[in-house]
């Protein structure tokens, strides 16, 4: 169970989904509400095993959810996505869109 300080602090920073390019290209997709602490717990191998081999991994992307249930939906929905729609919306994202 997350102590109350950790609470406290999610609500305060609130959360994001962010996403990740691996070594070998793939693409991983994760939430969290401090993005650059996670990068550092995947690429120390700690984080998800699904990275594990293919460390170390970029952040290409994020974006702020309203709360934890927003942002676990959004997770969700782009997971489902294939690779190239995930890389379009990075790519959409730094033009400004």
């Amino acid at each position: 169970m997350p102590r109350p300080q950790a609470k406290r602090r999610a609500r305060k920073a609130g959360w994001w989904v962010y996403l990740l390019r691996a070594r070998d290209g793939s693409v991983y997709t994760g939430i969290s509400t401090d993005v650059e602490r996670r990068l550092t717990v995947h690429n120390a191998g700690r984080g998800s095993k699904s990275l594990r081999g293919r460390l170390p991994a970029t952040l290409i992307y994020r974006e702020k959810s309203k709360d934890r249930s927003a942002a676990q939906k959004r997770e969700a929905e782009i997971k489902r996505w294939p690779r190239a729609r995930k890389l379009a919306l990075v790519r959409t994202k730094r033009k400004g869109g």
